[in-house]
């Protein structure tokens, strides 16, 4: 099991961080064994409601990755090309 932080946003609330941390889940998911896209980009719009701007959701993208490896606009981007089904990202 990996460990790292989690970009999360102090000023979010409990539900928001529970949101945030279930999208970061998926796009760990895509990356260590196997998500459905369609979940992924469920999770990633329910993500879109709390981090409105463009520029948090890249900073989040940026600390997501430098502590994990792992990007979420990689994910994102392979779960909106297919569509539906199974995605995974990972070696």
């Amino acid at each position: 099991m990996k460990s790292y932080s989690y970009p999360l946003d102090p000023s979010w609330s409990t539900d928001e961080i529970t949101a945030v941390l279930s999208f970061l889940n998926q796009v760990e998911k895509a990356y260590e064994s196997k998500v459905d896209a369609k979940s992924l980009l469920e999770s990633y719009d329910i993500f879109k409601n709390i981090v409105k701007s463009k520029a948090q959701e890249k900073q989040i993208d940026r600390e997501f990755e430098q502590s994990s490896g792992y990007s979420t606009y990689r994910a994102v981007q392979l779960a909106k090309e297919k569509g539906k089904g199974m995605i995974f990202l990972g070696n």
